[in-house]
């Protein structure tokens, strides 16, 4: 017999940590987990949106790099469990591919708006909820151990997408939209 999706085990708003440790749904660390995996799921989207194998390459990575931390991040801290991670690297390629991407557009010389094309426009969707991820595993981090590596690859990664939302805005030729204080 095939195992069920459900279990019923969290009817009554609890869940389990890898540990079996029950929390609160509302419980922060499944909260910050959890923004991790909407995070994880809009990345999956934007790769299905976008045509560029180089691009969706780099993004592949980070959906498995986004698992890990969210792995990471379910686990019983009381526990002792070895979980995949990230680690200093990870962080390496999304600021060579920020530079990458930058090296090939005009300086930004004012502040723009999330715009310019659906795609582009997007990739910024993608890149605040990267933020309120980055948010709520700095939260967590205040009242429980979490690897300082999590929160500097979520920064850098919001850092990676706000780049990629303008390198698909000027490869799909549009334009971004300047933010105009007075309009």
């Amino acid at each position: 017999m095939a195992t069920k999706i459900y279990t019923k085990t969290g009817d009554k708003g609890q869940t389990s940590l890898f540990g079996g440790k029950r929390l609160a749904k509302s419980d922060l660390r499944i909260e910050a987990y959890g923004t991790v995996d909407e995070l994880n799921a809009s990345v999956g989207y934007l790769y299905e949106m976008l045509d560029n194998a180089e691009i969706q390459k780099v993004l592949y990575k980070v959906q498995n790099k986004l698992f890990n931390i969210g792995s990471k991040l379910a686990v019983d801290p009381t526990k002792d469990f070895e979980m995949p991670m990230i680690n200093a690297n990870d962080i390496v390629l999304l600021e060579s591919e920020i530079d990458k991407m930058d090296s090939a557009m005009p300086t930004l010389k004012s502040f723009i708006l999330p715009s310019g094309h659906p795609h582009g426009a997007y990739t910024h969707v993608v890149r605040t909820v990267c933020r309120r991820a980055e948010r709520r595993v700095v939260e967590l981090a205040l009242e429980s151990e979490v690897d300082s590596l999590i929160i500097v690859y979520l920064n850098r990664l919001s850092d990676y997408f706000f780049t990629l939302s303008r390198y698909v805005v000027q490869a799909a030729g549009g334009n971004e939209r300047i933010w105009d204080p007075e309009a």
